[in-house]
């Protein structure tokens, strides 16, 4: 599958965590979010945000992939499985789906974002997790992306599983006037997240995005 002309990036986080991601002026890395004791609503596995922190952006020599803000290629990502079925045993958060929002961006908006604000960026072919990850910092390696994976919805194969979870990292921050977009799972969580974000001067479209759910 070819390159999208404009590809789009999806973070995962928790309605609650909407006021505090706009009061801070956008999403920081979870290494951030510790050095600013942060409190936050934790969705992900404590093991793996542990490991990410010590695991080495190869591409950038010093960098770590916990100092970075991740993003997904796709929605409906392989880690939001994980938080409906609600049974992996490394998984604290049993709250389900309903209550997690996509922020989209734009791919390119943010390396653009990212170069004139001289913060580095970068992209694994699978997850960013994982010791054996490769990772590419231009643009015109988007092409090594499994790209048909990316928009597979059956994951059963364990090459499409790989390729799904690649990621986009961005160091430190990303600010929340590059969202273009919220998706949410119903009108509940729609108006929580029109509430959460009413007093911000940039507005993203919020929209209930069934498809983009279990």
């Amino acid at each position: 599958m070819a390159v999208p002309a404009r590809p789009q990036l999806f973070h995962i986080t928790h309605v609650d965590n909407l006021p505090s991601i706009v009061g801070a002026g956008g999403l920081y890395s979870d290494a951030a979010m510790i050095a600013r004791s942060a409190g936050v609503a934790t969705i992900g596995m404590s093991s793996i945000k542990r490991r990410r922190l010590a695991l080495p952006v190869r591409c950038h020599p010093g960098d770590l992939v916990g100092e970075c803000v991740p993003f997904y290629f796709c929605p409906r990502s392989i880690m939001l499985f994980l938080i409906h079925r609600a049974n992996h045993p490394d998984l604290g958060y049993r709250g389900g789906q309903e209550p997690i929002v996509h922020l989209e961006v734009d791919l390119h908006a943010v390396v653009t974002w990212a170069d004139a604000n001289q913060r580095r960026w970068s992209f694994t072919l699978s997850n960013a997790g994982a010791a054996y990850a490769e990772f590419r910092s231009r643009l015109d390696q988007l092409g090594d992306l499994n790209w048909t994976a990316i928009r597979s919805t059956d994951f059963s194969s364990p090459t499409v599983k790989e390729g799904k979870q690649a990621e986009f990292l961005v160091k430190d921050f990303v600010p929340w006037a590059l969202v273009v977009r919220i998706g949410v799972h119903s009108p509940e969580i729609a108006a929580r997240v029109a509430a959460a974000i009413s007093a911000t001067q940039h507005q993203p479209r919020v929209e209930v995005l069934p498809g983009w759910y279990y």
